[in-house]
């Protein structure tokens, strides 16, 4: 099979198309013919070496994506060749044709999405779910703020918060970015770049400020998102490229809290009950991941930069 291998770490092109052999599953593991898998930032510093935690080299990167079931282990009973599923994880990486699995990484994908949503929903989609249920713990009527809300989580995290009844604002840096966000229904969307965003925000609530904001880039934001929390709001934090400095005060003036949010630490009752939230959604219509571009395996690189541009505009797929 085509996949891609990172033998060391270092900048995209470390990616490199080589052919290996198809996996075979063992007695407990699924083998996955790969229709699409997920790009995500967290894929680019993990292949740069400046992540917390690092595979063993070489290895295939990737952690999400959608295809059919090709084989099962002898004991494997959960799922059949020929199912159509999406992986939230795998036991070899999704940067590939085929990919290992256990049952614990596949759910059924519903039959009104197709495999580009699919490929969406194992990181992107989950941290968006995350970040408004269970970290968030976000309620119907209240106003929340998802920064990047036109990339492949913020732009999730606006159809699911829309869906669950909040009053949605997001932001993003661009025109095209922009109506992205109000297309997913959004009520306003803000353009970072504006130097008066923020009281922008603040007179939309009539002072009041917002309930809770999703955060992508907290070491730009977080010192001035404290400033926009109504009393007891709470910021998710979600993506943070270094430290930033906050005052401590605007956090006890509202009661605040600041919360972390990484998918590695999401118990399974959280995991169970993120992904059944998302086969939901996408069977009511209520989710439908926006695809940005999709690249050929053999452009992994050229997808490593796309999806660390500052103004994306939904998923970045690979296509085998």
């Amino acid at each position: 099979m085509k996949a891609i291998l990172v033998e060391n770490f270092g900048g995209p092109e470390e990616l490199r198309l080589v052919d290996l052999p198809d996996p075979q599953p063992s007695a407990d593991q699924i083998l996955v013919r790969l229709h699409a898998a997920g790009v995500n930032p967290v894929e680019t510093y993990i292949r740069s070496g400046q992540y917390a935690k690092l595979p063993t080299l070489p290895y295939i990167p990737g952690s999400e994506g959608a295809g059919e079931v090709e084989a099962v282990g002898r004991n494997v009973w959960t799922f059949r060749p020929g199912d159509r599923v999406f992986l939230a994880g795998s036991v070899t990486g999704t940067y590939a044709e085929r990919a290992l699995c256990t049952a614990d990484h596949l759910f059924a994908l519903p039959e009104e999405a197709d495999f580009s949503h699919g490929a969406a929903l194992g990181v992107a989609a989950a941290t968006a779910w995350r970040g408004l249920f269970q970290r968030g713990g976000v309620q119907k009527g209240e106003t929340i703020l998802i920064h990047g809300a036109s990339g492949g989580v913020g732009n999730a995290a606006v159809q699911l918060a829309q869906a669950a009844g909040l009053r949605v604002f997001g932001t993003a840096g661009s025109e095209d970015g922009l109506a992205l966000v109000k297309a997913a229904g959004a009520e306003r969307a803000f353009d970072h770049a504006d130097p008066v965003y923020r009281q922008a925000i603040l007179d939309a609530t009539d002072g009041r400020g917002v309930d809770c904001i999703l955060e992508m880039l907290a070491n730009v934001n977080l010192g001035e998102d404290l400033k926009l929390l109504a009393p007891r709001g709470r910021v998710v934090v979600i993506g943070s490229r270094g430290s930033v400095e906050i005052n401590p005060r605007d956090l006890m003036m509202r009661e605040a809290d600041i919360r972390g949010l990484i998918g590695g630490l999401a118990t399974a009752e959280e995991r169970a009950a993120t992904y059944a939230g998302l086969q939901k959604a996408l069977s009511t219509g209520h989710l439908r991941p926006v695809i940005d571009r999709t690249f050929a395996l053999s452009q992994a690189a050229e997808a490593h930069r796309a999806v660390m541009e500052p103004k994306a505009c939904g998923k970045i797929l690979l296509v085998p």
